[in-house]
């Protein structure tokens, strides 16, 4: 007898994994390869929260905590956004995650219901989708273009029909894109006035290369808000998020956490309000960012990559790859296998046309970006 397997895991892969695991087994073979596929920063977490997590080694029970994670973290978070944003945030409604990926877990639950419909943008993170098709949720994908600046827009919006919630990330994962105050402000009335749940993904706050990202969380407290330490506190593996929760989805928000993650993991939050007083290191790590995006901007159109999305924010570089290749998936094949340069086809992210985009990570180091480009120019000779 065959046993069944249910649906629910019958989801699109997420092919960065892929293209990564690819890169190791390269790498594990002798070969010398630059990983531009993969947005993980390239520094360790700050030195205070490595110094944190030892003294909680040492001096914690490391036990299960609140579910919502421990009161000093919460309240630190909180004070994070007066510091950052100049916006006041109650410390109740902050509900630490097991990373930004548990965030989307528990705001995509508390929010709908099977059968409603979910609209992001295309291009955009995969697992949003996959999570929501997952959960019997229908993603809405809007499609988007360089005139959109790839974000959602109210005209997008209006004709996706009806809809129950919005996904939006500025900086964007894979563009770099970013939404201005005024046009998130629009975005926020649009959904207000439609009864659509309001989610924005702020994970990339903190890595922009010019105006700052504004938060939804001073524009809607209906509003649910996602971030995590993963990238601006460079603590990817530490997996740490938090949530800024309405008030009427706290109780479910804690039902659904006490349930599926019981509470955040207790080393990493003791380590995490460190991360909060590392100012120097983590904006040493954002001027990096910048300096390696200049390499890239300078150096990918001399190799033929000049159709760029304006990367506003985040470590990504989209690259339109229309004039050199139909299928992006064995353009990132061949990248890797002979010129070594790991880098994601934009499949992974935009299933409309993603088969003429690549998107490049430019969270490692400077050399790194120079024999990248380097390696590439030889290539594409």
């Amino acid at each position: 007898m065959v046993l069944k397997v249910a649906q629910r895991g019958l989801i699109d892969p997420f092919i960065v994994m892929d293209v990564m695991r690819a890169a190791n087994e390269l790498a594990a073979a002798g070969k010398d390869v630059l990983h531009l596929e993969v947005g993980q920063p390239g520094t360790p977490a700050p030195q205070k929260v490595i110094a944190a997590a030892q003294r909680a080694l040492q001096e914690e029970l490391l036990g299960y905590t609140d579910s919502f994670g421990v009161p000093e973290l919460r309240q630190r978070i909180a004070r994070h956004y007066t510091d950052f944003y100049g916006v006041t945030v109650d410390p109740a409604r902050v509900v630490v995650t097991t990373g930004s990926s548990g965030g989307f877990l528990l705001a995509f639950l508390s929010a709908f219901e099977p059968g409603d419909r979910v609209a992001l943008a295309a291009p955009g993170y995969p697992a949003y989708r996959n999570i929501l098709t997952a959960l019997g949720v229908e993603p809405v994908l809007l499609e988007t273009n360089a005139a959109d600046r790839f974000q959602p827009t109210p005209k997008l919006l209006q004709a996706a029909g009806d809809l129950d919630g919005l996904i939006l990330a500025s900086p964007s994962n894979p563009t770099g894109t970013m939404v201005g105050r005024e046009d998130l402000a629009g975005l926020v009335a649009w959904c207000r006035a439609a009864g659509v749940r309001f989610i924005s993904d702020e994970i990339y706050h903190g890595i922009t290369f010019g105006s700052p990202a504004v938060t939804a969380a001073g524009l809607d407290a209906d509003a649910i808000v996602i971030n995590s330490f993963s990238k601006y506190f460079s603590m990817t593996g530490w997996r740490l998020g938090w949530m800024i929760v309405p008030d009427a989805l706290l109780r479910p928000v804690e039902c659904l956490t006490q349930n599926l993650f019981i509470s955040p993991p207790t080393l990493s939050q003791h380590a995490g309000i460190a991360a909060f007083d590392s100012e120097a290191e983590v904006t040493a790590n954002v001027a990096r960012y910048a300096r390696n995006r200049a390499i890239l901007l300078d150096q990918l159109p001399r190799v033929g990559f000049d159709r760029l999305a304006p990367a506003d924010g985040a470590f990504y570089i989209y690259a339109d790859v229309a004039h050199m290749t139909n299928d992006s998936p064995e353009f990132c094949r061949r990248m890797l296998a002979e010129a070594h340069v790991a880098a994601t086809p934009g499949v992974d992210f935009d299933p409309f046309s993603g088969h003429k985009f690549v998107r490049f990570s430019f969270a490692g180091t400077e050399e790194d970006m120079q024999a990248a480009c380097a390696r590439l120019a030889a290539w594409r000779r």
